[in-house]
C-alpha cells in the first residue's frame, strides 16, 4: 500500500489526479479483516472508457453483494501516472482500499478489445506480479479473465490462469466461492485449477495443449490430463430477470466516456448480421421485462443522481415490449427530471413512436447503421436494411427536428468492389438531398451527415471467419476512392487508421504462440495501442519479426471450411456448420430472416433447451 506522502507527490505531479484517488459516491467500502475473499475488478484501459463500461457496474454490485466478498476497481493508468508510480515504486493499486494488486485473492481483467491486451501486462507489471501464469504458483493471486476477447482465447492464453467463457453474473460467483474454499482448505495452485476446470464456462488453458500441422495451421487444442472438457461450453443467464440489473452505481468524478444510467434490457441479437461477432457469440436473444427494467431503472437514478437513462443492448428497439418499457418509464421519468437515451435503434423499425417517447433526449444528431453503400453488399452481409428503409427513418428523423445524421459503414467486406464504395458516399448524398425535401423540416439550419468508415476485420464465431482481411494498401486505395466520390461540404468522412485494424485482425484469429509477440512488443514499449499517439505498428512489426511469426500468416489468409480453428475447442452456442452455411449464402448475396421470425438452425438453442422463441407453426 502506498504512503500517503507518496500517493500526494504522484497525484500532485499528473493531469488528472481524481482518477486515482477513489472515494466517489456508491463506491463499496470494507473492513479487509472481516472478509474471506477479495476481488480486484480490473480495466485495461484509463479510468474515463473502464467507468463507462456497464459489465463493470454489474458485477462490482453482484460480487459486493455477499457480505464476506470484496470487490474493488483498478484502471490501466495514464501515461503520466504510469510514470510516476515506477519512479517512486508504487505498486498498481484498487482504488477502494489503496492496497496493491498482489494482495488480492483474484485479480480479473475484462477482455472488450484485442489491442488492450498490452495495457494487462502493463498492469501486471505494475503491480509486481509476474506476466505468465507458469511463473506464478498458490502464494500470488488468481489471474483470470473474461470478456468477449476470451472466445477466441489463445493469444493471451499464456498468461491467465483461468478464462471465463461467456456470462459471468454466476459464473464469476461460482469461481470466487471456490477459490474461498480453496484458500481456506489450504489448495495448491494445481488443486485450485482442476476445482475450477469442472465450473461451466471456464476454461484453464495450461490443461490443453496445441499441437501443429507443417504449415502452421491448428492441428488440434486437447487436454492434458483427465476430466478436463474437449470443449468449454459458454456459461449463459437463462432468465434474464433472474439477475436483476444494479440498482446503484459508483458515479465518477472524473468525467467519463459515458457518464449516465444505464440499464442493459436485452441481451443476444435477432439480426445474424454476419460481419458482427457480438451478434453470435450473446445468442440465444433474452429479454428482461418491462416492470423490472422500470423499478431498477428508477431506484438507479434516485440512488446515483443522474438525469439521463440509457436503454442498453446490441438492439434495443428489437425488444417485443419497448413501447410498453417507455411507457412504463415515461410514467415517472419527467416528474424525476430523467431523459431517456435509445443508443441502439435499428433503422427498420424507428418509428414515430419511438422519437416522441424519447423527445426529452437533445435532437442534434441520429446514427443510423447503413454498413455497406449498395443493396448488393448489404445482402451479402446480411444487413437487411433497404434504402426505403434509411429513407424512411431520416424523413422521421428531420420532421422531428434532427439536423444532423451519422452513418456507420464498414470498409474491405467480403466481395467488396468500388462501386460498392462509391455507394457510401451516394447514401450520404441521398439523405442530403431528403433533409431539402421535407416540409416540416428544422427551417434556418443546414444538415449536416457523416459518414463513420471503419475497417472491417473478420472475427471469429462469425461467418466471415472464414475470410481474409484486406491488405492496409487496398484499404487506402478505398478510402482515397471513397473521398474522392464525396462533393459536398455537408457530407463529412472519418474512417479508422488500416493499421489498427491489421493488427486486431491478427490478434483476433490468432493462436496461442502470438503470446510472445505481445510480450515483446511490451517489453519494447507497446502499452496504450487504442491510443494513435502510443500505436507504434513498426515496433509491433519488429515483435513478429523477432519471434519468427508471419503476421499475414493470420489475417491476410482465408480459412478452409474444414480447417481447425485456434478457438475450435470453444463453444459459444453457434455450430461451425451453421457459420459455413451462412458464409456460403453470402458469397451469393442471399439472405437470412431474422431469428425472431424464422429459426435458421444456429445451434445457440441448445443452451436454453428449447426453441428460443414461440413460433407459429408455418414459421418453422
Amino acid at each position: 500500500m502506498p504512503t500517503i506522502n507518496e500517493l500526494r507527490q504522484a497525484l500532485f505531479s499528473v493531469q488528472k489526479p481524481g482518477r486515482y484517488t477513489g472515494g466517489e459516491p456508491g463506491s463499496v467500502i470494507k473492513d479487509k479483516e472481516k472478509v474471506d475473499l477479495r476481488f480486484a475488478f480490473c480495466f485495461p484501459d484509463t479510468y474515463e472508457i473502464g467507468m463507462s463500461f456497464l459489465g463493470e457496474k454489474i458485477l462490482y454490485e453482484l460480487l459486493n453483494r455477499h457480505e464476506n466478498w470484496w470487490c474493488e476497481r483498478a484502471f490501466m493508468p495514464w501515461v503520466d501516472m504510469k510514470e510516476q508510480m515506477e519512479t517512486l515504486h508504487i505498486p498498481l493499486y484498487c482504488l477502494e482500499s489503496k492496497d496493491p494488486l498482489r494482495a488480492f485473492d483474484i485479480v480479473g481483467f475484462s477482455l472488450e478489445y484485442e489491442l488492450c491486451y498490452t495495457n494487462v501486462l502493463a498492469m501486471l507489471e505494475l503491480s509486481g506480479i509476474p506476466l505468465r501464469a507458469a511463473d506464478r504458483d498458490e502464494r500470488w493471486p488468481l489471474i483470470i479473465a473474461g470478456g468477449p476477447c476470451v472466445c477466441n482465447a489463445e493469444p493471451m492464453a499464456d498468461f491467465f490462469d483461468v478464462m471465463q467463457l461467456g456470462e459471468g453474473e454466476q459464473m464469476l460467483q461460482d469461481i470466487c466461492a471456490c477459490v474461498e474454499k480453496g484458500k481456506k482448505a489450504g489448495w495448491n495452485k494445481e488443486q485450485l485449477l482442476a476445482a475450477l476446470a469442472g465450473i461451466p464456462g471456464v476454461y484453464v488453458p495450461s490443461f490443453y495443449d496445441v499441437s501443429y500441422e507443417e504449415d502452421g495451421r491448428i492441428r488440434a487444442v486437447t487436454p492434458n490430463r483427465p476430466g478436463v472438457p474437449a470443449r468449454v461450453t459458454k456459461a449463459i443467464v437463462k432468465d434474464m430477470d433472474s439477475f436483476p440489473p444494479p440498482e446503484n452505481f459508483v458515479v465518477p468524478i472524473v468525467g467519463t466516456v459515458q457518464d449516465r444510467a444505464s440499464v442493459e434490457v436485452l441481451r443476444g441479437c435477432v439480426r445474424g448480421c454476419r460481419f458482427c461477432q457480438a451478434g453470435q457469440i450473446y445468442r440465444p436473444f433474452r429479454e428482461r421485462s418491462p416492470e423490472l427494467i422500470s423499478s431498477c431503472a428508477r431506484t438507479l437514478c434516485a440512488n446515483t443522481g443522474y438525469d439521463e437513462l440509457s436503454l442498453m443492448s446490441l438492439s434495443t428497439s428489437d425488444h417485443s415490449r419497448l413501447e410498453e418499457i417507455l411507457d412504463r418509464l415515461n410514467s415517472w421519468a419527467e416528474a424525476d427530471h430523467v431523459s431517456l437515451s435509445l443508443p441502439s435503434l435499428r433503422v427498420d423499425n424507428f418509428s414515430q413512436s419511438l422519437v416522441e417517447k424519447t423527445s426529452r433526449v437533445r435532437k442534434s444528431g441520429l446514427t443510423f447503421a447503413a454498413e455497406a453503400g449498395t443493396q448488393r453488399l448489404r445482402d451479402v452481409i446480411n444487413k437487411n436494411v433497404t434504402w426505403e428503409q434509411i429513407e424512411r427513418g431520416c424523413r422521421i428523423a428531420f420532421s422531428e427536428g434532427y439536423t444532423s445524421v451519422k452513418l456507420y459503414f464498414m470498409m474491405g467486406l467480403p466481395t467488396e468492389t468500388m462501386e460498392d464504395i462509391k455507394g457510401i458516399a451516394d447514401t450520404a448524398q441521398k439523405v442530403v438531398d431528403l433533409f431539402y425535401t421535407i416540409p416540416d423540416r428544422p427551417k434556418g439550419k443546414g444538415v449536416q451527415v457523416t459518414c463513420s468508415v471503419a475497417c472491417f476485420v473478420p472475427k471469429p464465431w462469425t461467418p466471415f471467419q472464414f475470410c481474409a482481411q484486406d491488405t492496409r494498401e487496398t484499404l487506402r486505395e478505398k478510402q482515397k476512392y471513397l473521398l474522392s466520390c464525396v462533393h459536398s461540404r455537408k457530407i463529412k468522412v472519418n474512417y479508422h487508421d488500416s493499421a489498427t485494424s491489421v493488427l486486431e485482425g491478427i490478434f483476433a484469429k490468432g493462436d496461442r504462440r502470438l503470446g510472445a509477440v505481445i510480450e515483446t512488443a511490451f517489453r519494447n514499449g507497446s502499452f496504450f495501442d487504442t491510443w494513435e499517439e502510443y500505436f507504434d505498428y513498426d515496433r509491433w512489426l519488429a515483435a513478429f519479426a523477432a519471434c519468427g511469426i508471419d503476421p499475414d500468416f493470420y489475417n491476410y489468409r482465408a480459412m478452409a471450411l474444414e480447417e481447425t480453428a485456434p478457438w475450435d475447442h470453444m463453444d459459444v452456442g453457434v455450430s461451425r456448420a451453421f457459420l459455413a452455411r451462412e458464409y456460403q449464402k453470402a458469397l451469393r448475396a442471399e439472405t437470412t430472416p431474422p431469428c425472431n421470425r424464422q429459426c435458421s438452425g444456429c445451434g445457440a438453442n441448445k443452451l436454453l433447451g428449447g426453441p428460443c422463441f414461440a413460433y407459429d407453426q408455418d414459421q418453422l
